[in-house]
């Protein structure tokens, strides 16, 4: 059964996260993925792409066209590393630095829709557990 299966209950609360986190960043006006390469972004400026992709576990052919919309938004720049060119290296606009500010309400609104936080807390240590699980498995093949 359908509702029995773990992989569908992940993905179908991700569903519902997203449609969560798209009615609380349309203020922003930045989608879901644009939100978490901005929080990536907000914690250490100036980072490779490899490195970005690694934190979200997104490979470079779907990164870069999301990086490539947030630079024609004005929200960061894009630009060869000049010790090696082979990296690209993404640092925030003066634009993504304010939108910073805006978004600062974007946790607490989100906790709204949430169940209490020690169950939320719980919740993101097991997933994490599980991804890292998971991870190790798909390696290992």
């Amino acid at each position: 059964m359908l509702e029995n299966q773990l992989c569908f209950a992940m993905y179908s609360a991700s569903l519902a996260m997203t449609k969560v986190y798209k009615k609380i960043l349309k203020d922003l006006d930045i989608t879901y993925p644009q939100y978490l390469v901005m929080l990536v972004l907000w914690e250490k400026d100036e980072v490779t792409v490899s490195d970005l992709g690694g934190k979200l576990f997104l490979d470079s052919g779907t990164l870069t066209p999301l990086l490539k919309r947030m630079e024609v938004m004005g929200l960061l720049h894009r630009a060869r590393d000049t010790e090696d060119e082979r990296r690209v290296v993404v640092r925030l606009s003066q634009e993504g630095r304010a939108l910073r500010k805006r978004a600062m309400a974007v946790p607490e609104r989100l906790m709204c829709a949430l169940p209490p936080l020690e169950q939320v807390a719980n919740l993101r240590e097991q997933l994490k557990d599980l991804r890292k699980g998971l991870l190790e498995d798909a390696e290992e093949s």
